[in-house]
C-alpha cells in the first residue's frame, strides 16, 4: 500500500495488530515512539540485569525525589502515576530505611515535603552504579565513533527533556481525577 505524500510531509503506514487496519503516522510521531520505546527498553534491560538491594518501586521513587527535589506526596503520586496511598506506603518504607526526610511545607503548614536524605542519595547512587555495571561491558564494545554518537544522542535527549519541561501542560493527555 502506498501513501500519498508531499515533500513537506513524510508518512509511514503502521499495522495495528489485532484491529488489522492501517493508520497514518507522521515521521516525527514514529521517531518519538521509537525514541520512547528504545529508552524504556534500555532502562528496563539495565534494571532487570543489575543486582541491587533497593526494591524497584522504591528506587523509582528515590529517582523521582532526586529529579523533582522536595515534594508533596500528591506530587510524587501524580509523577509516578500511582495512588496517593500507594505512594505513602512506599514513602513510609523509605523513611523507615532512613532514605527520606519529611518536613513541613513552608507554603502550607498543613502539608509536608519529602526529600532525600544522605542515605537516600547513597541508596540511589548504588542502584545507578549497579545499572551502569551491566551496561558498561556493552559500551566497552563500541568504538570511538559509536561512543561519540552515543554522546550526541545523550545531548539531544537532554535538549529534548529541557524543551519538554518547558511545556505548560506536562500531561496533556493524562486524566487526573
Amino acid at each position: 500500500m502506498s501513501c500519498a505524500s508531499s515533500p513537506e510531509r513524510l508518512c509511514d503506514l503502521i499495522y495495528i495488530g489485532y484491529l488489522c487496519k492501517f493508520e497514518r503516522v507522521t515521521a516525527p510521531t514514529t521517531l518519538g515512539n521509537d525514541l520512547l520505546r528504545s529508552a524504556a527498553r534500555l532502562s528496563r534491560w539495565a534494571s532487570r540485569h543489575a543486582s541491587f538491594d533497593v526494591p524497584f518501586a522504591q528506587a523509582r521513587l528515590l529517582a523521582l525525589l532526586d529529579e523533582l527535589g522536595p515534594s508533596r506526596v500528591s506530587t510524587l503520586a501524580a509523577a509516578d502515576h500511582s495512588s496517593q496511598p500507594t505512594t505513602t506506603t512506599q514513602l513510609n518504607r523509605l523513611e523507615a530505611a532512613g532514605w527520606v526526610h519529611r518536613a513541613p511545607d513552608p507554603d502550607d503548614a498543613r502539608a509536608t515535603l519529602v526529600s532525600l536524605s544522605e542515605e537516600g542519595h547513597a541508596a540511589l547512587d548504588s542502584v545507578r552504579l549497579a545499572r551502569l555495571a551491566v551496561l558498561s561491558p556493552a559500551l566497552d564494545q563500541l568504538d570511538g565513533p559509536a561512543l561519540a554518537r552515543v554522546q550526541v544522542a545523550i545531548d539531544v535527549m537532554n535538549e529534548l527533556l529541557a524543551k519538554a519541561a518547558d511545556t505548560t501542560d506536562p500531561h496533556p493527555t493524562r486524566k487526573d481525577g
